[in-house]
């Protein structure tokens, strides 16, 4: 049986715990053993952490020590997956490039807040993202700093309409990369629970566990 942990904590406004009761049952459904953390000290506990086989992080804003990042990343440079979504995995520690690093990407703006985007899927044959279509999305549309070394599954393109500037700008939404010998995995939809009443959201979110899966 496949074990995977869900950290869960930060900034209370993008409701982790709300979304970790909602991908924890959806894994455990899947065949996994699930275990929920709510503190980052989890990641001092090498022995614990190398037991898993996924590690899936909600957890906006805050900070992490040197410590616990060097356990984080250790853990999925071994082989551990690692999964993640919107700020819980984009925009956990602002002040920490080295854990920007191993995501691939980090939040900067969501040019006019909650707004109507399109999320188009540019890899249809991706385990993640195959049989899926473009769809639409009521949320924050995040710009994001990004690694160019992403594999990038899915985009969004800036209308332009609260930020001029960036009219034409296309954006990845979903990518997936690898750290050592961990697959690492991101989507920057879900913004509140709610947003995973958007099926396609959700799914590509479960997907993107199951590929990050060692």
């Amino acid at each position: 049986m496949k074990s995977a942990m869900l950290v869960w904590g930060g900034w209370e406004g993008h409701e982790p715990k709300q979304c970790v009761d909602i991908f924890a049952p959806l894994l455990r459904a899947d065949g996994f053993q699930v275990e929920i953390y709510n503190t980052l000290d989890i990641y001092l506990e090498r022995s614990k952490m190398m037991s898993y086989d996924l590690i899936s992080q909600v957890w906006t804003d805050g900070k992490i020590s040197i410590d616990q990042l060097k356990g984080l990343q250790e853990t999925i440079a071994s082989g551990v997956g690692f999964a993640g979504w919107h700020g819980g995995a984009g925009d956990s520690f602002r002040d920490c490039p080295d854990y920007q690093f191993m995501v691939g990407g980090q939040w900067v703006a969501h040019p006019g807040g909650i707004v109507d985007y399109t999320v188009n899927i540019i890899n249809h044959t991706d385990p993640i993202t195959h049989g899926l279509a473009d769809f639409k999305m009521h949320s924050e549309q995040y710009y994001m700093h990004v690694d160019p070394a992403n594999e990038v599954l899915a985009t969004t393109t800036f209308s332009g309409e609260y930020s001029p500037w960036v009219a034409g700008t296309v954006m990845p939404v979903v990518w997936k990369r690898a750290w050592g010998k961990g697959r690492v995995f991101y989507s920057s939809l879900g913004h509140v629970a709610v947003d995973f009443n958007v099926p396609e959201a959700c799914e590509i979110v479960r997907r993107g566990m199951h590929w990050a899966t060692r």
